[in-house]
């Protein structure tokens, strides 16, 4: 009787995470993607590109350490909340940003607030990943179905965020653009603070820092296999490919210049939004209803081994090509949206495992582990994006991003079912 009247609390509660989550990622894909365009049409390198981002990923490392024992030692609610206010504060100083800087002053300033943005962000990820495992239902697959909801849902929504940043950069200019999306996140963190339910945990005062490394092979083979899965998805995506296409689709006039934005937020919000609706629907796909533990961490090693063949297959076609072509052009296009598709149910099994693996006490701990292990693969990828694409161009980028994922391929068949 308890149980049944504690499921609709935990429900609403799962809501209210999900529509935060929702609200940041929307903000957070629109300033990646407003971020990255404004520099480039400032002249930035492909490197210099990828230092805007460094900082984000380095926070987003330590923060994700650290951000499991807070959790633990405060509670969800209290991460969450700082995660969404932090982002505000962002966008609020990211706003003052002066076009008359020099360079190297104008790196700085974006790099420090890309950082306090991905403090936020992971704050508020641990928190929404880590509720689930606390309120889902433990029976019919309930766990795998609310954590590819959730993720999937939320990366649908940061694919909508990359077209909107590209379409506010086109009408309304940088700042604006920051402002308003400050407004719109603010009046939604107040909605949360007097609107959240119970049904999540306050925190308990013994919890130690030492926690958060964990002593479970699982957890920590998962880990190292998100470290390349993830690295391998950034080598091309933060820098790479987008300048690729601008270089090709751009002629250089503001006209040129906003047509090439559109078109290329358009790619990339479609891009993550197909990953994200492939991911919400990939316990269906998997029929991880029926299925036992060991069978999806078989499956997570065969579909992870599929996903090499793509970048495979897109690097020999660069090498191939020499230079952009249009068939090489729409190669590509076709070529990535595979990856994400096959990339989707890969991450998505990965988060249903992390928490599988976990258990209720230390769920933050392991989550924020995790996690971290997330952010460490997004920065050596976002580091390796810039730096392969302008060493060597598409192939070597490529390349670098399949080796990447047959890394994680390898971590994943060091999994083993758990003993209970």
């Amino acid at each position: 009787m308890t149980q049944t009247a504690a499921r609709p609390e935990g429900l609403s509660a799962y809501i209210a995470v999900t529509a935060a989550y929702w609200a940041f990622m929307l903000t957070d894909g629109a300033l990646r993607m407003l971020v990255l365009l404004h520099f480039h049409t400032l002249g930035f390198s492909p490197v210099q590109l990828a230092y805007l981002f460094v900082l984000y990923e380095i926070a987003g490392v330590v923060t994700n350490l650290c951000a499991g024992w807070i959790a633990a030692r405060f509670g969800l609610t209290s991460t969450l909340y700082a995660g969404l206010g932090l982002q505000v504060l962002a966008l609020l100083v990211l706003s003052q940003l002066d076009p008359s800087w020099a360079v190297g002053a104008s790196v700085v300033f974006v790099m420090l607030v890309q950082g306090a943005s991905g403090v936020a962000k992971d704050l508020a990820k641990m928190s929404s990943k880590s509720a689930v495992k606390l309120l889902a239902p433990t029976e019919g697959g309930g766990l795998f179905r609310w954590v590819a909801l959730l993720t999937g849902s939320k990366n649908m929504v940061k694919g909508a965020g990359f077209l909107l940043g590209a379409v506010l950069l086109a009408t309304a200019g940088f700042v604006w653009a920051v402002l308003g999306m400050a407004a719109i996140l603010a009046v939604i963190l107040l909605a949360i603070l007097v609107a959240m339910p119970a049904g999540l945990p306050k925190g308990r005062k013994g919890a130690k820092f030492a926690e958060v490394f964990s002593k479970s092979a699982n957890v920590n083979w998962l880990s190292a296999a998100r470290v390349f899965l993830f690295g391998a998805r950034d080598v091309w995506f933060v820098v790479g490919i987008p300048i690729y296409f601008y270089a090709v689709l751009s002629d250089g006039t503001t006209t040129g210049n906003r047509t090439a934005f559109f078109m290329i937020g358009t790619f990339m919000a479609g891009w993550v939004i197909l990953y994200g609706l492939v991911q919400a629907n990939a316990p269906r796909i998997l029929r991880a209803k029926d299925r036992p533990a060991a069978d999806l961490i078989a499956a997570a090693r065969n579909w992870g081994w599929g996903l090499v063949a793509v970048p495979m297959g897109l690097t020999l076609a660069a090498f191939v090509a020499g230079e952009p072509q249009t068939w090489l052009t729409v190669t590509l296009v076709a070529g990535l949206l595979a990856f994400g598709a096959v990339f989707a149910v890969n991450s998505s099994l990965h988060s249903y495992l992390i928490l599988s693996f976990t258990k209720a006490e230390r769920v933050t701990m392991d989550v924020g582990f995790y996690y971290m292990a997330n952010a460490a693969g997004r920065l050596a990828g976002t580091l390796l994006s810039g730096l392969t694409y302008q060493a060597g161009g598409l192939p070597i980028m490529l390349g670098t991003a399949t080796v990447m994922v047959a890394t994680s391929a390898i971590a994943v068949g060091f999994l083993k079912p758990a003993i209970k």
